[in-house]
């Protein structure tokens, strides 16, 4: 399974922003696609997440309301629109995968990250 994360880049508060992650190497349509980020010197946290086949989307809390996960089924592409972004939305954010539903925040396969910076 490859991912392949774009959209990063520097970005005012109260801006919008759209990342993509493309994705090849599946052989069902059994799974699951996440954004998670990471801030420096923090942990890695979860984002959002989406089943691909049903659609079913989780967000998190800091992140609930402002964001929104989508697929493109023919693209084999996931989104994520970032709204009313603030200054701790700045990270580098991760593309997820894993075969499995979006119950249990643990994912197998990784893009190589985008940098998303919200400063004026």
């Amino acid at each position: 399974v490859q991912l392949v994360e774009s959209g990063g880049g520097l970005v005012q508060p109260g801006g919008s922003l759209r990342l993509s992650c493309a994705a090849s190497g599946f052989t069902s349509n059994a799974y699951a696609m996440s954004w998670f980020r990471q801030a420096p010197g923090k942990e890695r946290e979860f984002v959002a997440a989406i089943s691909w086949s049903l659609g079913d989307t989780k967000y998190a809390d800091a992140v609930e309301g402002r964001a929104t996960i989508s697929r493109d089924n023919a693209k084999n592409t996931v989104y994520l629109q970032m709204n009313s972004l603030k200054t701790e939305d700045t990270a580098v954010y991760y593309c997820g995968a894993k075969y499995g539903t979006i119950r249990i925040q643990r994912y197998d396969y990784w893009g190589q990250g985008t940098q998303v910076t919200v400063s004026s």
